[in-house]
């Protein structure tokens, strides 16, 4: 199966970082955080990609044009101006990178580039990550039957609450609770062609414009995720990363 990543938004709430290269390829650990997600799947046995690339996307196309200069010891020789590879990666992948417009909306995007996938495909954003199971998730889909199975998740709130009994008495502090109960998008699809069907063009959006009528139509399933999922937004979120990264403490970090 295909897994498409919508790489192509401005990230304009990490413009620290996103001023000089688009949001995917902020590192985590000296690789950016498109190839974690990349590295993640292809764990579960997915091997072709397709980058639906927007702001910056020449950077994107550089870094993968050059794989082997980022991620390989190489020799170079400059009198024959031949590169030698030492230590070639292991990765078996096949990379689309198609560019799908600077100010194009999320579901406009996966609408060029229609004629790239498959009858059903794999879909995420380019700066989210997590522990999710991709093959319990395609499963589902297949078992659904639906035209688009969602991942929700309960994100860990970002402040710490307090417990108000009737009589204005604290009771009890929580450090930073899941959520408010609430589900949220998780960003981890898996999607049916059918519904590029429904995109009218490159401002169409994908959680307002789609998954709604998507929902109202009933074609849209919930794959309940209760475990690590992290979306860097900011530079907070980005040093969170970095920091269980650093600590051998990744969630998804599943491959050797």
């Amino acid at each position: 199966m295909q897994l498409v990543i919508l790489a192509g938004g401005k990230g304009s709430r990490i413009s620290e970082e996103t001023i000089l290269r688009p949001k995917p390829l902020i590192e985590i650990g000296n690789m950016p955080i498109i190839w974690h997600i990349m590295k993640y799947y292809s764990c579960f046995g997915i091997k072709e990609f397709i980058i639906c690339c927007g702001y910056k996307g020449y950077l994107m196309k550089e870094f993968f044009a050059n794989y082997f200069l980022h991620s390989s010891d190489v020799v170079v020789n400059t009198s024959n101006r031949k590169i030698s590879i030492l230590n070639k990666p292991k990765e078996n992948w096949t990379i689309k990178l198609i560019d799908t417009g600077e100010e194009t909306n999320t579901a406009g995007r996966i609408l060029k580039i229609r004629n790239y996938v498959k009858n059903d495909f794999l879909l995420t954003y380019g700066d989210g990550l997590s522990d999710v199971n991709i093959s319990k998730l395609i499963k589902f889909h297949k078992m659904k039957k639906k035209i688009i199975t969602l991942t929700t998740v309960q994100p860990i709130g970002r402040f710490g609450a307090v417990k108000i009994s009737k009589n204005n008495t604290i009771d009890n502090f929580v450090e930073k609770p899941i959520g408010d109960g609430g589900w949220i998008n998780g960003g981890f699809f898996v999607v049916n062609k059918k519904m590029i069907n429904f995109i009218k063009n490159d401002n169409s959006i994908l959680e307002t414009d789609i998954l709604p009528l998507m929902a109202k139509k009933r074609e849209v399933c919930a794959f309940k995720h209760q475990n690590f999922w992290h979306a860097m937004d900011t530079l907070r979120d980005r040093n969170y990363l970095q920091n269980l990264w650093n600590s051998n403490r990744a969630p998804w970090k599943i491959w050797k």
